[in-house]
């Protein structure tokens, strides 16, 4: 009896150990590279990342290879939480964290699956990291949506010279925007422009803080934000009425509530972030040596019917948006 409960014994740590090792691998049953994508909320630019990512992955790997599990977090910090947790406990291949917020939840949740991020303004900011060298390390990296900020407040001082104070409107809840108006301000200051800062916390105190603003300053500045990005709407029924100009922070912001931005692409800088998740799955690069990148090129842009109704003439080397 005793022989006999060895051998099951010792059958059943076989079978648990095999099971494990299928589960290691990251893998589907039928070969699949599976990939865990946690997008922060639904907007235009965040999208279009995704869809570059996608397209890039698919390009290099072939689609029959690969399989996408994408979720919405709806722009909550606690399900970018669960979102991730569940690809941890998957065991994906390869997490996309597109915006801050999820890349803050998956560096927290894991050291061994690589993680790369897109449509971060500052990784160092985001992650606490000091000294910056444009290398996260470890099990992170992934491409960074800033554009040059003191270009963006020369824009400010090419459209409206005349100006005395620029508005700097911005969700107080997100790094990102926390980081681009505090750099954008000592631009803005070296222009000799006063700037005045007005944080919203989330949808609900939007409209009454763009009054806010609108009431107080000439031009109002959005950084690349998150939220801002989501209800340009409600930006654009208090801004244009109130004939306040918005220079935006990248181009789908602007199409719903600026008149000018200079912009990255954003399915160009999700697609340079699949090119780079590609090289990971194919053992081509170690994460823990890949270098942040950043967007190629950036585009004078500007919002042709916004323009027109607030009386602003745009220089010819601005591209119209769409």
């Amino acid at each position: 009896m005793k022989k006999i409960l060895a051998v099951m014994c010792a059958v059943l740590m076989l079978v648990s150990m095999t099971a494990c090792g299928t589960a290691e691998s990251g893998k589907t049953d039928d070969g699949k590279y599976v990939i865990g994508i946690c997008q922060l909320m639904t907007h235009d630019a965040l999208d279009a990342a995704t869809k570059g990512f996608q397209d890039a992955l698919i390009a290099a790997l072939g689609e029959e290879n690969l399989t996408f599990k994408h979720q919405d977090a709806a722009g909550k910090q606690a399900n970018c939480d669960t979102i991730v947790d569940g690809f941890v406990s998957e065991k994906v291949d390869l997490i996309l964290a597109n915006a801050t917020t999820p890349l803050q939840s998956a560096a927290t949740k894991t050291v061994d699956i690589p993680i790369l991020g897109t449509s971060i303004t500052d990784y160092a900011s985001a992650l606490g990291i000091e000294n910056w060298n444009g290398t996260v390390g470890g099990n992170i990296s992934g491409t960074s949506d800033l554009a040059p900020l003191d270009q963006q407040a020369a824009m400010v001082k090419e459209l409206f010279p005349d100006a005395k104070v620029v508005g700097l409107l911005y969700c107080s809840g997100e790094p990102n925007s926390i980081y681009q108006v505090t750099e954008v301000e000592k631009h803005l200051a070296g222009l000799g422009y006063e700037t005045k800062k007005f944080s919203f916390v989330d949808a609900n105190d939007l409209a009454s803080v763009t009054q806010t603003a609108c009431d107080g300053c000439d031009v109002l500045y959005i950084p690349t934000d998150n939220t801002a990005a989501t209800y340009t709407e409600t930006i654009a029924n208090v801004a244009i009425p109130a004939k306040t100009p918005i220079i935006a922070g990248e181009a789908n912001t602007c199409a719903g509530c600026g008149v000018a931005t200079l912009s990255i692409d954003y399915y160009d800088l999700g697609y340079t972030t699949g090119q780079m998740a590609a090289k990971i799955l194919k053992g081509e690069e170690k994460i823990e040596s890949m270098a942040v990148a950043y967007a190629p090129e950036v585009t004078k842009m500007y919002n042709q019917a916004n323009c027109e109704a607030l009386g602003i003439t745009i220089p010819e080397d601005y591209q119209p948006i769409g």
